[in-house]
């Protein structure tokens, strides 16, 4: 049986924030378990912070961009494993 990956994109334009500080530890890491609805990055557009959340429960095998890069609409951002 294969496991159902599931693509994570950006809703729209802006900077993709992995953390919610400079400071802070990031929001996943790959190989994280996450929930559905979990909060797994901040975009940024206008100085207007969007949450990026999980679609599915699963486990984070992919990481695309590096924190504070500019993101085009439906860039890819993570792939998860459903599970």
């Amino acid at each position: 049986m294969t496991a159902k990956r599931v693509e994570v994109r950006a809703p729209m334009s802006g900077i993709f924030y992995c953390r919610p500080g400079p400071d802070d530890p990031p929001y996943v890491a790959i190989g994280d378990a996450v929930k559905k609805k979990q909060v797994l990055a901040l975009l940024e557009t206008m100085k207007v912070f969007q949450k990026v959340k999980s679609p599915a429960n699963g486990k984070i095998v992919e990481i695309v961009p590096e924190n504070e890069t500019p993101l085009k609409d439906d860039d890819l951002i993570f792939v998860i494993e459903k599970g």
